[in-house]
């Protein structure tokens, strides 16, 4: 999501790469869940999320939308977020002990809290601390790889520029057309290209990213959209 902060207000105004070693609060979320309780529909899944929801649920992008994820307007384009209980406010996903049920494959903003990402011109990004957002007293200092428990980091974060730079020239693309044809056609292309269409579970998922960008790149070019 695009988001005008005030980095003074909000971070310890220091910047982190996934070597760098961060003062983390959460205590590895051990024993306290209150921020997926009151998550809303701030959850917004990237297509990596998706093939891991669909390995750790069993279920197809279509039958998630049954009960774990929903999708709504950022930024001028539809994107999914996990569903919420409408009782609660929080995730769904979260048993009666209030612990995540897929936590090994849990969505990348689940992995990141209290950390964010900011990004720079270039696409770039580098790590910072949310200082606000987790009450759970501080334990000791973790390197951000190791927060985040992601294998092969290198290519998830290029993963995550290029899906950045995806949705930033969409939204670009929409803003500088008064078609609203256009506008509706690009608002629904991450979820015709990079989510609806099954991944293979067996097949690496870097590999059907890539291809599925291809694909996304063509139709632009034939509609004459870039």
């Amino acid at each position: 999501m695009l988001r005008e902060i005030d980095l003074s207000k909000v971070t310890d105004n220091r910047l982190y790469k996934g070597n760098d070693e961060v003062i983390v609060p959460c205590d590895s979320c051990a024993g306290c869940s209150e921020c997926c309780r009151t998550v809303g529909d701030t959850i917004i899944l990237d297509p990596l999320d998706i093939y891991n929801l669909n390995i750790a649920t069993g279920r197809s992008f279509a039958e998630m939308m049954e009960r774990e994820i929903e999708i709504r307007l950022v930024d001028g384009l539809v994107l999914p977020n996990i569903m919420i209980d409408e009782g609660s406010g929080g995730c769904t996903l979260l048993d009666e002990n209030g612990r995540c049920t897929i936590h090994k494959l849990r969505p990348g903003f689940c992995r990141l809290f209290p950390l964010g990402r900011l990004y720079d011109e270039n696409g770039d990004f580098r790590y910072i601390l949310q200082v606000n957002e987790c009450d759970h007293p501080v334990k000791g200092p973790v390197r951000v790889s190791d927060w985040l428990g992601i294998t092969e980091l290198d290519r998830y974060e290029g993963f995550i520029k290029e899906w950045h730079a995806v949705l930033k020239g969409l939204t670009e693309k929409a803003d500088q057309t008064d078609d609203e044809k256009i506008k509706k056609h690009l608002s629904w292309l991450p979820i015709r290209v990079f989510y609806e269409p099954s991944y293979d579970k067996k097949a690496d998922f870097y590999g059907q990213f890539h291809d599925r960008l291809k694909v996304l790149n063509s139709g632009l070019k034939s509609a004459g959209i870039i």
